[in-house]
């Protein structure tokens, strides 16, 4: 028979941490998503064995995701709410993060003809939910207490909502 090993409780400091880093990552990956150079930045924040799923569609790592961005519209995203969760079992812990605001692919709906369908996606806000299951990186220089771990995208989910 085996012991099972406790699980290791999560400090009111790991949630602390855990919600600056969810916070900061936030802000950087929608800013780098909606910049001229995201198809420089954004396969930055993945590995190749990072799974991505756009509305329902597959695709693997950073190539996978320059496949899916390199054919897209620009962005505009507005973050209306995101939650953090910390998962135990690593230190620092694994971060479940989803986030939900609106994006604008294209030039707004001011930048399409004016034969232009409302159910185009170019143009016109769209709900969103994505989730993020962010991930230590383990090559990445070691940080101090009580500052926020670096992290790579392990598993990415969007969904448009409506």
């Amino acid at each position: 028979m085996t012991a099972i090993a406790a699980p290791v409780a999560l400090t009111p400091s790991d949630i602390e941490i855990a919600t600056r880093a969810a916070d900061h990552f936030t802000r950087i990956y929608y800013t780098a998503y909606d910049s001229d150079t995201r198809l420089a930045d954004l396969p930055q924040f993945y590995r190749p064995t990072s799974s991505l799923t756009w509305n329902g569609k597959p695709f693997q790592g950073a190539d996978g995701l320059r496949q899916l961005i390199e054919k897209m519209p620009g962005t505009k995203h507005e973050v209306q709410s995101f939650d953090c969760h910390p998962i135990p079992g690593t230190q620092p812990p694994s971060l479940l993060i989803t986030v939900s605001g609106n994006v604008t692919h294209g030039l707004g709906p001011a930048g399409n003809p004016p034969a232009t369908s409302s159910r185009t996606i170019d143009g016109h806000p769209r709900v969103f939910s994505q989730t993020f299951m962010l991930v230590p990186d383990s090559v990445a220089p070691p940080t101090k207490p009580g500052e926020v771990a670096k992290y790579y995208i392990s598993a990415d989910a969007l969904r448009f909502v409506g």
